[in-house]
């Protein structure tokens, strides 16, 4: 019994993912099944990398033998957490909420089993709280916690001076009757969540205490930061979704691909799955050798095929080959226009008529008057060489380009060097 408990806080422990715990939390592990809930707010249709650090605390709950209870927010979206936040956050209608709670959802079962004896439940907090009217919660909730009590939360501190409506002041009350309510009547004893969830999971602690007299417990991961202290699970873009219709396998593979030499190592053994002696391994080939991004490629692959499958990581390997690697004239055909627009976004552009194309033209003549060279002589200098590609294929001085070399009946890719490229679009 004493494994089950190590085998989850010591993981845990290990892995960075432990930041504070309330006393005797550990206590709460130590018989297999144990019942632990994070929530999750719908304000998006999606989650995002950013949210994944906090998911992986469930994951290996349930590895470790205990039973994960995920609740979905379709109440609690309605108002927005504080929490983190400098100003309100835009309410959203209902139909948006529910919605976005049918897509968490479906993304929330690529990470966790649910079937088996330690099967991962889902809830949705609108199940107690649809038909909970307002002066009953006052009395039967809002009783109970005194408003000194609340004010001194960080999440509310943080607002005073810029103002805190009294609808997300009211947020930790909301979030506090989840816990009371999933302890009442899910067997919860424990809630997981980010480091700034601490406010509300200790303020649910005290409700089940002063309503039950009874014990429940939190556990936090820290935030997740780079480096330079900014948030991670962001590009200069946005947010790196996990849904491929806000962020493609291609960009989440890029992602992961492009993480810092002195980062990877941390995200190794925050997000992979790899047993421990693995994850030790692949950290140490990263140190010995950082310009073979062993670990970035590592981290890369497991992650595209966790969240797409493999089908996309593989199209998203050969749309990264597309730049780094020696592509096929096959590879570059098969991309998607929004693959190749993403691939090739900040290359330079020159849109062209079509009808440059109708006769066969010298490569030397496109590629100057694309702009991709100086003049037509820097061009044949550069042919003569072997300095020029298009389409990734080598070329020679006598050839000319006509409509069929074009990809997607649109464009021509111009290499006038390992790494210089240039766009070509034609339009009729």
């Amino acid at each position: 019994m004493q494994n089950n408990r190590s085998l989850f806080i010591d993981e845990l422990a290990w892995r960075g993912l432990l930041q504070d715990q309330t006393p005797g939390a550990v206590a709460a592990f130590v018989q297999p099944g144990a019942r632990a809930y994070m929530g999750f707010d719908p304000t998006a249709d999606s989650l995002h990398v950013g949210n994944l650090a906090s998911l992986m605390l469930l994951v290996h709950l349930q590895r470790s033998g205990h039973r994960p209870l995920l609740l979905v927010g379709g109440a609690t979206g309605m108002i927005g957490d504080p929490s983190g936040k400098r100003s309100e956050r835009k309410l959203l209608g209902a139909e948006e909420i529910q919605h976005n709670v049918a897509c968490i959802r479906l993304q929330l079962q690529h990470f966790l089993d649910f079937d088996g004896t330690q099967a991962a439940h889902i809830v949705d907090n609108r199940e107690w709280f649809e038909h909970f009217r307002f002066l009953d919660f006052l009395r039967d909730v809002g009783k109970h916690m005194t408003l000194n009590y609340m004010l001194a939360k960080d999440s509310v501190q943080s607002r005073l001076e810029t103002g805190i409506s009294y609808t997300e002041f009211s947020y930790q009350l909301l979030q506090a009757y989840d816990f009371y309510y999933l302890h009442k009547h899910h067997g919860v004893r424990v809630q997981m969540g980010g480091s700034d969830q601490w406010g509300n999971i200790t303020s649910g602690i005290e409700l089940i205490r002063r309503i039950d007299g009874a014990e429940a417990h939190g556990l936090i991961c820290p935030l997740l930061t780079r480096a330079d202290g900014s948030k991670f699970g962001k590009s200069e873009q946005g947010n790196i979704w996990l849904d491929a219709r806000l962020t493609s396998p291609y960009k989440f593979y890029q992602f992961w691909l492009n993480a810092a030499d002195d980062e990877v190592g941390k995200l190794l053994k925050v997000f992979s799955l790899r047993p421990r002696a693995e994850i030790e391994q692949l950290i140490g080939e990263q140190a010995q050798n950082p310009g073979a991004r062993i670990g970035q490629r590592a981290l890369a692959l497991e992650m595209t095929r966790r969240i797409h499958g493999d089908a996309a990581l593989e199209k998203a390997i050969q749309a990264s080959e597309v730049l780094f690697g020696q592509a096929s004239l096959e590879t570059m055909q098969a991309l998607s226009e929004r693959d190749f627009h993403e691939i090739f976004e900040g290359v330079p552009t020159t849109q062209l008529p079509l009808s440059k194309l109708q006769e066969p033209i010298a490569i030397a003549d496109l590629l100057a008057d694309a702009g991709a060279v100086p003049s037509k002589s820097e061009a044949r200098r550069l042919l003569k060489g072997g300095g020029i590609r298009v389409n990734k294929q080598a070329v020679t001085e006598t050839q000319t380009l006509g409509l069929n070399d074009l990809l997607g009946n649109r464009y021509l890719l111009l290499q006038t060097g390992k790494k210089k490229y240039h766009l070509a679009v034609f339009q009729g």
